[in-house]
């Protein structure tokens, strides 16, 4: 019985000493940590603030005065100008010439994948800053930067900038003025002694017009030498009995190395260039 209780008392001793110790270390916040090894704490992290969205607030209100009118009529005029930009572009320009004569010789030398028809646009698309470089930057020294600088209103801006492509349109008609005719003809407007009498709608589509004939008179020309080499491919098969075989793919190469050995791209570019000039 003695041996019993001298057993409880020793486990109640180690059990009081052992929470003496654990309180010691909780309130003292010393702790021996093995080697090597690195004290942390435990941190709660500060909450992030949450986003911030932007609140935009597009009132329709009735105009209080006529300029807001003559504003938004103009906003509305202007989204209209860029959503047409690329037409513009293409119609106004050397654009449609170049990319039509482009297409007409990758026709005539047979070839159905190379240059593929990215490329074509993309050099008809530096051609044309090519050309039109000095017009453009008429535009922007007359046009856009008195019109960012405030020096002109709108109205102004884009009778400045009118102007420059009027005449370019107006040069690669010169030659030719029967397009102009025939569209004063049709809209009923007496006959034009200078360029200020024909208005923008009617040299516009008189330039389109102007630019269609004279790339497929260059595509005629180019279709020419051509053409020659397929007649030839074409009797020298027949006369061998090679009926079933395709001139196309025999002509070709020899389309193919006839345009390399004069410089086709070289002789090509330049006179589609000299053209405009």
């Amino acid at each position: 019985m003695k041996g019993i209780q001298r057993l409880l008392l020793l486990v109640l001793l180690f059990t009081l000493f052992g929470m003496g110790s654990l309180f010691a270390q909780t309130t003292t916040g010393n702790q021996d940590f093995p080697t090597r090894s690195t004290q942390g704490t435990v941190r709660v992290p500060t909450p992030q603030a949450p986003p911030v969205v932007p609140f935009i607030d597009l009132t329709v209100r009735n105009p209080s005065s006529g300029k807001e009118v003559a504003f938004s009529l103009q906003l509305l005029l202007l989204l209209t100008v860029l959503s047409l930009a690329p037409s513009l572009l293409i119609l106004m320009t050397s654009f449609l010439r170049i990319s039509i004569v482009l297409d007409f010789i990758k026709r005539a030398l047979s070839l159905q994948q190379a240059p593929p028809n990215q490329v074509i646009l993309g050099i008809s698309l530096f051609l044309t800053l090519f050309i039109m470089w000095p017009t453009f930057q008429e535009i922007y020294d007359n046009s856009f930067k008195p019109l960012s600088d405030g020096k002109i209103g709108l109205e102004e801006a884009y009778t400045q900038a009118e102007k420059p492509l009027r005449l370019f349109m107006y040069k690669q008609m010169q030659g030719n003025p029967n397009n102009i005719r025939l569209f004063m003809a049709m809209r009923g407007l007496p006959k034009p002694n200078t360029l200020a009498d024909v208005p923008t709608y009617v040299l516009i589509p008189a330039f389109i017009l102007n630019e269609l004939t004279v790339a497929f008179k260059i595509g005629i020309l180019l279709f020419i030498p051509f053409i020659i080499i397929d007649m030839v491919v074409a009797s020298v098969l027949m006369s061998m009995g090679m009926i079933m075989l395709p001139p196309v793919m025999i002509s070709m190469p020899f389309k193919l190395i006839l345009f390399v050995l004069v410089d086709g791209w070289g002789l090509l570019t330049e006179q589609l260039v000299r053209s405009f000039f």
